[in-house]
């Protein structure tokens, strides 16, 4: 059967321009984040100076952690935004608050400069930029998505993360770059400023290449029939079990992506002789070689193997992975090293490919935006943007290098407990409002009754 959803396809222009806009704006947002994450030690000393530099780690992971922790906040924010004023708009808006706080951290004073009030616009800047991650990545998703052909949307879907591993490619090589040409001295001076100036200026190309987007055809169909209800309110009435799964298989994918490419050169260069610069190192070419794999899977989750099934592959893959290379790293270091953190990130493709498409299927057009925002922000923001800062408790609190291992082990059980417990979707239309879906014979009368039982659902049969 045809897919229902083939009548909100754009045409080839307006689809280029689709995802241009949206992998411009993902590389901004995860080049930022990333890049603090990746300059973590150079950051604790100015801005958390202590003599145990551990406690500076951590307070400066701290404050990474509070930006995700205000994703949850931008989500209802800006997915109530996109489900009730449209996809466009929100993704301008989004954008532009990330790139000027951007610019702003590159101009902040250090501790030395300004004392206390150092750390505090570091948190106050962090804040602005959560708030606003917290609407890009799921709305650029369910834009690609929503307008995708027929029988692509794991692809259409996988192009947000190849913009955010762009990002992070970016993040992890002005990292390098400023680390490996720069002094000590003139680091800790002037140097770390550059790469996020920089990342201000890329704010502005990608305001430029989002105006005058397209609205999603698909949100403008149903606009004027939309249900009365709230987008939270949906996302936590009628579509409150899919809510739920989603939040397990997020914090699963949150917690296992920050430990294997934002954490892990840091890890290293702590617990092996290898220098942060060359972690570094690795670290990008891991991401380079990922970047191809994340539409191959997508494709394959499109035509081959069913979403859940070859993400639930993925994620024991990742945990079973985790077990042996972490030792592995501790006790050989060098060659260890390199092979762990591109292993590890290898297996990340198929959750990055897959998983866009997955939680987009998952909701009806009433409250799709404002549901996987939740949802992802959720698991990427509280679990996933505190994994560092409790990976390196761990440490703290144990004395164990392989602290981390815990958080792995609890993220696989996350992840395949929610994908077990969902259904998979990934061959039957997109849900319409209300959950009202163009469906397949076989499934449409059970997902009908589902969707009967809704109040909100009843209210719009009703007028």
């Amino acid at each position: 059967m045809a897919d229902g959803n083939a009548l909100f396809d754009l045409d080839e222009e307006h689809r280029l321009t689709a995802v241009l806009a949206g992998v411009i704006g993902n590389i901004l947002e995860w080049y930022d984040f990333a890049l603090y994450g990746f300059m973590a030690s150079v950051l604790s000393g100015l801005f958390f100076p202590d003599s145990n530099h551990l406690v500076s780690l951590i307070a400066t992971y701290g404050v990474f952690a509070v930006g995700f922790i205000m994703r949850p906040l931008g989500s209802v924010v800006f997915g109530w935004m996109g489900d009730t004023f449209g996809r466009s708009r929100t993704l301008i808006l989004s954008v532009a608050m990330m790139a000027f706080p951007t610019l702003c951290l590159g101009l902040l004073p250090v501790y030395a400069q300004a004392g206390v009030y150092a750390p505090l616009l570091l948190v106050l800047v962090r804040m602005v930029q959560g708030l606003s991650v917290g609407g890009e990545f799921s709305t650029s998703v369910t834009y690609l998505v929503e307008t995708a052909p027929a029988g692509r949307r794991g692809v259409a879907g996988s192009w947000a993360n190849i913009g955010s591993l762009c990002g992070m490619l970016l993040g992890s090589g002005a990292a390098t770059a400023v680390t490996s040409l720069l002094t000590a001295d003139a680091m800790h001076s002037w140097g770390w400023r550059i790469p996020f100036i920089f990342g201000g200026v890329l704010g502005a190309i990608a305001i430029v290449l989002r105006r005058g987007l397209p609205e999603s055809p698909h949100f403008k169909r149903y606009q004027s029939a939309r249900c009365r209800n709230s987008p939270i309110v949906e996302a936590f009435s009628c579509n409150r079990r899919e809510t739920v799964q989603g939040v397990l298989f997020a914090s699963s994918y949150g917690a296992l992506f920050y430990l294997a490419l934002v954490y892990l050169p840091t890890w290293v260069a702590q617990v092996t002789t290898i220098p942060l610069d060359s972690a570094m190192r690795i670290n990008t070419l891991t991401l380079a070689l990922l970047i191809p794999f994340i539409p191959l899977a997508g494709w394959i989750s499109d035509r081959f193997v069913r979403r859940t099934y070859l993400l639930v592959g993925a994620i024991l893959a990742i945990g079973g992975a985790g077990v042996f290379i972490l030792p592995w790293i501790v006790a050989d270091g060098g060659i260890a090293a390199l092979v762990g953190q591109v292993a590890m990130g290898l297996f990340l493709a198929v959750p990055l490919g897959a998983a866009p498409a997955l939680f987009t299927e998952q909701f009806p057009e009433d409250d799709r935006l404002t549901a996987y925002s939740i949802v992802f922000n959720t698991g990427l923001g509280i679990v996933g943007g505190t994994t560092p800062v409790l990976a390196s408790w761990l440490i703290l609190e144990t004395g164990s290098q392989l602290g981390p291992l815990i958080v792995l082990l609890a993220a696989m059980l996350s992840g395949v407990t929610g994908l077990i417990w969902m259904r998979d979707r990934s061959r039957e239309p997109l849900m319409t409002q209300c959950g009202i879906s163009v469906r397949h014979a076989m499934s449409a009368g059970r997902e009908m009754r589902e969707r009967g039982r809704c109040p909100a659902y009843a209210e719009t049969q009703a007028r």
